[in-house]
C-alpha cells in the first residue's frame, strides 16, 4: 500500500485511523484496555534498517523510492486513545492516529498486535480479579505460551489487578512483583518428601511455599508443619477436588497449630473455578493456562480502519469522512471522541462516542488521552498507574459487571452524529 501511494502521489494525504472493537468476545460484559506503554516503546523503537530494506527489495515487496522512505521512516503524526487500565465497549475508539497515509497504515499491524493480544489477557484476568473477591491472584502461565507473549501477559495481568508473576523477565523489564514455588521435580529428586521440604526449608526459610500433593497430602501438610515448627508460610495444592481438600487441608493445619499458614490452589484454574472456590478456605489462587490464552477470548477482534482523509496535499485541508460498506463489517466514518457517561452517583450508564466534536454533557467523563503529539511521545507512565486506573474505573460498572455468566456489554454504545442526533447502534449486539 505503501508502494503504491507513493507511485500515485497520494501517500501525504493526511488521514485518520481508528483502533477499536467491532463487539465483544461472546458472553463478555466489558473489556480491559492493555498494550498502551508497550505500543508506545514499540513505536519509539520502529525503524526499518538497512538489511530490512534490503529484504524487502530483495523479495520485490518494494522497490528503491519506497526503500528509501522506509529507511527515513519517523512517526511524525498524533495519536490519542484510552489510557491503560481504561475500560472498553463496542465501538470503543481506543486508538485514534492523525497523520499521512503512509505512516498511519504502516503502524497497523504493529499496534494491532500488541493491543489484541495484551487487552485480551488483561479482559481475562479482571474477570479472574472480581471472582477472588479480594484474594491474590498470581500468574503462572509462562510455560503455557510463546516466551515473548509470557513476558507481556503478566505484565497485562498485573494492569488488571494480578499481585505477582512467577516470570522474572516481567519483573526485571517492567517491575512486575514475582514470586513461585517448587514444581512435584523438586519433590520427585530426592529420597524421600521430608529431605525434599528440609531442602528447601533450609535454603528459603519457613516462610517458604512447599507443595504437598504429590504423594499423600496429609503426611506432607504434618511433615511441613513438623519442619518449620509450626511456621510454614504457605501450602501449595495442585491437584484434586479443590474445594473439599482445601477445607480438610486449614482444618489440619489449625489443629496442628499452624494458623498462619495461607493455602494457594492452583490447576487449570479460570475465572469460573475460582467463583467455585470462594467458599472454601483459599488465601490465593495461582493461574496459568487459561489466563495467558484469554480464557477462551485469545483475541480480543480489534481492527484497524480508516475513517476520515484529506482530498488533497495539503495538511491543513478539511478531512471528509469514509467508511467501509462491507456486509457485517460496516464502519461509521468521521473521527470519533468518547466518553463514558455516568449516572448521578457515578455507576456507568453508556459509552459515548461522538463524531467529528467531543461531547458536551457534564455527565460524560472523556476517555481519550494525548499518547504521541508531532511524533513525540507523550503519553508514557507508571504501570502503577494503569493498575490504579483500572481499580478505580472498573468501580464505575454496574452490578450486572460482577457476573460471571454470559451476558451483554453491561452498557451500551451510544453514537452521537454532527448533527446532534443520538442513537444506541447495533454496535450492542455486535452487528
Amino acid at each position: 500500500m505503501v508502494r503504491a501511494a507513493l507511485q500515485a502521489g497520494t501517500a501525504s494525504r493526511r488521514c485518520v485511523f481508528e483502533l477499536y472493537p467491532r463487539r465483544l468476545p461472546p458472553g463478555r460484559r466489558y473489556g480491559v484496555v492493555a498494550g498502551v506503554g508497550r505500543a508506545l516503546r514499540a513505536l519509539g523503537h520502529f525503524r526499518f534498517d538497512d538489511e530490512a530494506c534490503r529484504f524487502l527489495l530483495d523479495q520485490q515487496v518494494v522497490d528503491e523510492p519506497t526503500a528509501e522512505w522506509l529507511a527515513g521512516f519517523r512517526f511524525g503524526g498524533t495519536i490519542t486513545g484510552y489510557p491503560e487500565g481504561e475500560l472498553y465497549f463496542p465501538g470503543s475508539p481506543l486508538l485514534v492516529v492523525e497523520a499521512t497515509f503512509a505512516e498511519a497504515v504502516v503502524l497497523e499491524t504493529l499496534l494491532l498486535s500488541i493491543y489484541n493480544h495484551d487487552s485480551a489477557i488483561a479482559s481475562a484476568a479482571s474477570r479472574m480479579i472480581l471472582a477472588a473477591e479480594g484474594r491474590p491472584c498470581i500468574e503462572m502461565g509462562s510455560r503455557r505460551t510463546q516466551e515473548l507473549a509470557a513476558v507481556a501477559a503478566a505484565r497485562a495481568a498485573y494492569v488488571a489487578g494480578f499481585d505477582a508473576t512467577s516470570n522474572l523477565e516481567a519483573g526485571r523489564r517492567y517491575g512486575v512483583p514475582t514470586t513461585g514455588t517448587a514444581a512435584h521435580a523438586f519433590t520427585l529428586l530426592h529420597d524421600t518428601e521430608r529431605d525434599a521440604f528440609a531442602a528447601q526449608v533450609a535454603a528459603m526459610g519457613v516462610d517458604t511455599t512447599l507443595l504437598v500433593d504429590t504423594y499423600d497430602v496429609e503426611n506432607a501438610v504434618r511433615t511441613g508443619v513438623e519442619l518449620t515448627g509450626g511456621r510454614l508460610g504457605s501450602v501449595r495444592l495442585d491437584s484434586g477436588d479443590l474445594p473439599l481438600l482445601a477445607r480438610q487441608v486449614r482444618a489440619q493445619l489449625d489443629g496442628l497449630g499452624a494458623t498462619r499458614t495461607k493455602i494457594i490452589v492452583t490447576s487449570d484454574l479460570d475465572e469460573q473455578n475460582i467463583a467455585a472456590l470462594s467458599a472454601a478456605p483459599v488465601d490465593a489462587y495461582g493461574v496459568g493456562t487459561a489466563l495467558v490464552t484469554g480464557s477462551g477470548a485469545p483475541t480480543c477482534g480489534f481492527v484497524y480502519k480508516m475513517v476520515a482523509r484529506s482530498g488533497s496535499d495539503d495538511p491543513s485541508g478539511p478531512l471528509q469522512p469514509v467508511a467501509k460498506r462491507s456486509a457485517n463489517k460496516v464502519s461509521i466514518g468521521g473521527r470519533k471522541y468518547a466518553a463514558r457517561r455516568l449516572l448521578a452517583n457515578g455507576v456507568a450508564e453508556a459509552e459515548v462516542i461522538s463524531i467529528d466534536r467531543p461531547s458536551d454533557d457534564p455527565r460524560d467523563r472523556p476517555l481519550l488521552v494525548d499518547l504521541v503529539r508531532d511524533g513525540e511521545i507523550v503519553g508514557r507512565e507508571p504501570l502503577t498507574a494503569a493498575r490504579e486506573r483500572h481499580r478505580r474505573v472498573r468501580s464505575e460498572l454496574p452490578q450486572e459487571a460482577l457476573k460471571m455468566s454470559r451476558g451483554e456489554p453491561v452498557i451500551e454504545t451510544l453514537v452521537v452524529h454532527p448533527d446532534g442526533v443520538s442513537e444506541s447502534t447495533s454496535y450492542r449486539r455486535g452487528v
